[in-house]
Order: C-alpha cells, then sequence, then structure tokens
C-alpha cells in the first residue's frame, strides 16, 4: 500500500533585486526560509468550536464541518517530538502557548487534509486564525510519529530529502502520477510534481549530499525508481532523525545560547558594526504608546525582528528580511509605555564583512 505524504502549498518564487552576484543569490536562497538562530518558536494547538474547515460533500450539494481539534494522544506525540528536534542542541527552542496570537506556529489535526506545513518563516504570512502546519491522520499508529518529526523539520526549513538534485533519482513519471492519484493521496499531477518529481534548486536542499535516511525522505515502493539501481525495490527510510538532519539544523542554528541583550537609551541613535552572519540584540523601553520606527538598518542583507517581553521570554512582535534588496531597512511597531522590547539586528550574509546601524524613535 502506498504511504501517506506530506503535500507543501506551492509557492512563488523569490523576487530578488536585479545586479546580484550569483553567490549572493545562492545565499539568499539558501535562507530566505530559515529562522534567525536564538528565536523562541511558539507553537499552540487549535481548541476551539470553531475552529474548522467547511468541506462540501461530494454528491449531495451540501457541507459540513470538519474540526481542527486533535485529542490529547495526538498532541502528546506533537510535543514529544518538537522536544526531540530541541534535544539535539539547536539554537531555537520551542514553547507551547495557548494564545495563538502568540504563536508563529500554529497546529491543527483536520482528517482528510492530509498532512504538512508551512516551511521556515513563511509561517509568518499565514493568518492569526489559519493553520501552519496539519496532521491528517492517527499520530499513534506505529510508524507515523516520523509525520510529525517530518513536518516539525518544514517548519524549520527543511525541504523534501528525495527532490535533491545531489540524489540522481530517475523516476518512472507516469508510474509515480497514476501511484499517488490513487488511495490514499489521490493527488494530482500538479500536486504530484510539485512534491515529488520537481528537482530543488540546490542552494535550497538541506546538505550538500542526499540522505536517504533523512526525516524528510519519503519511502516509496518498487517500481517508482528506476535509478539508482539498489531503490528500484523501494527505498525505505527509518522514520527518524539522521545523523545529516542533526549536522544541517546545527549549521543554521547552532548551540550559542541566548544572545546577551545590548542596553540601548530609548530611542537614540547606536552604530552597530556587525560581521557576516553576527547579530546583536537591543532593549527598547517605549516612553509613550504609539507607533515608532523601531530602527533604520544601514545595509540591505539585515534581517531584523522585534520581541515583546511576556512572562520573562521574548514573544515575536514583528519583523522585516530585506535580504537581497537596496537601500535601508525600516521597520515599525506599535509599542506600549511599561512594557519591555527587544530589537534583535543579524547581518544576513555570508558572503563578506558588512556594517549596520539601529536609530530607534
Amino acid at each position: 500500500m502506498t504511504a501517506r505524504y506530506c503535500s507543501l502549498a506551492q509557492q512563488s518564487a523569490p523576487v530578488l533585486a536585479p545586479g546580484l552576484t550569483a553567490e549572493r543569490q545562492r545565499a539568499l536562497i539558501g535562507g530566505r526560509r530559515m529562522w534567525v538562530n536564538n528565536t523562541v518558536l511558539h507553537y499552540c494547538f487549535f481548541d476551539g468550536d470553531n475552529d474548522a474547515s467547511v468541506i462540501s460533500v461530494p454528491g449531495t450539494g451540501g457541507s459540513r464541518r470538519v474540526s481542527w481539534v486533535g485529542a490529547k494522544e495526538q498532541r502528546d506525540v506533537v510535543r514529544e517530538c518538537f522536544q526531540e528536534w530541541r534535544d539535539l542542541g539547536i539554537g531555537v527552542s520551542f514553547t507551547e502557548v495557548s494564545d495563538r496570537s502568540e504563536a508563529e506556529l500554529r497546529i491543527g489535526f483536520q482528517p482528510g487534509d492530509g498532512s504538512w506545513s508551512t516551511v521556515g518563516k513563511d509561517a509568518l504570512q499565514v493568518g492569526l486564525n489559519e493553520r501552519t502546519m496539519n496532521f491528517g491522520w492517527d499520530l499513534t499508529v506505529p510508524g507515523e510519529r516520523a509525520t510529525a518529526l517530518h513536518e516539525i523539520g518544514h517548519a524549520l526549513g527543511m525541504l523534501h530529502e528525495h527532490q535533491s538534485p545531489f540524489a540522481g533519482i530517475h523516476w518512472d513519471d507516469e508510474a509515480v502520477v497514476a501511484d499517488l492519484g490513487g488511495p490514499p493521496n489521490f493527488w494530482s499531477r500538479e500536486t504530484t510534481f510539485f512534491n515529488i518529481l520537481r528537482k530543488l534548486d540546490p542552494d535550497e536542499v538541506n546538505g550538500s549530499a542526499w540522505d536517504p535516511q533523512s526525516i524528510m525522505e519519503y519511502p516509496f515502493e518498487a517500481g517508482l525508481i528506476l535509478e539508482p539501481e539498489q531503490f528500484r525495490g523501494g527505498l525505505n527510510p527509518p522514520g527518524a532523525l539522521s545523523p545529516a538532519d542533526k549536522e544541517f539544523v546545527l549549521r543554521w542554528y547552532p548551540p550559542t545560547g541566548p544572545a546577551r541583550p545590548t542596553a540601548l537609551v530609548p530611542f537614540r541613535s547606536a552604530p552597530i558594526g556587525l560581521g557576516p552572519g553576527e547579530q546583536a540584540d537591543f532593549t527598547v523601553e517605549p516612553s509613550e504608546t504609539r507607533e515608532y520606527t523601531v530602527g533604520t538598518f544601514g545595509d540591505s542583507d539585515t534581517v531584523v525582528v522585534v520581541f515583546e517581553e511576556r512572562d520573562g521570554e521574548p514573544r515575536y512582535l514583528t519583523g522585516q528580511d530585506d535580504s537581497g534588496t537596496s537601500g535601508n531597512t525600516r521597520i515599525k511597531a506599535h509599542l506600549v509605555k511599561g512594557r519591555r522590547y527587544f530589537v534583535r539586528v543579524r547581518l544576513y550574509s555570508a558572503w563578506g564583512s558588512g556594517e549596520t546601524a539601529v536609530m530607534c524613535w
């Protein structure tokens, strides 16, 4: 029986500024969905009566509501898998919250909608009352825990391993389309192409070599892969985090420990000299409640995130990623008097030194 597969939503290709060198383009494509290291990713589970999709009932002309709320046993599997990724020692941490407005990752359990996740920072483009991740089948069934590990891998910015151009997979295209077009996936040719047959850009892949043991690798039955020859009889990854998975996330999210906030006189200019890949945090305490221009950053390859301190930890408020654009980055946010905010600045480049400056007013 064909496995049930994760189906990613199609995204348009990034629009990069003209005139960028090939090296810079590669760096921007490879990192555009990755979180800034030391980010706390908050996740929540939908739990309300109105958290549901209205779907049509074939042949009746009617519709019905399908809840996104998952049983405790399902939620516990996801919690354990978040912890398993965190236990690798990565620089990104996960915290469960009950308020969806505080969560970057919002998780539903709608049966029949497949299992899927947004990839990395794409989650920030999704409305607060919409899912960024869904589990469409029972995660407590033996072998299905791997689905939760796989979707969290997407949330961290990882893509499908079998689509790596380094894999050298030669598919029997029509056999794949026919197989995925039937139960239990019922995918269209377009969906099958996007999630299986399409090759990723070499700069998007999870590593410089194909890892058939990766948690991001699908299993495949015999008769779908023509080459490499050893996989003609099927490809069966173990459904666990592989050494290469760990290497990839530790490369992007090294365990540097929390960045120490640097004191900043509220809403005064302060220059920052950052090298490639370096970041700095600043504390901002507004003198009144209003919308502020939190910062103007003088390097086009800067990522900036504003956090609000809640219960002793930073909660994401807003962010701006102007990698590859020209001119200054300017970010605005509505700040409340008496609350404490952190501004995180990172020079998001890998090709040379750079400087940036922050001005808050």
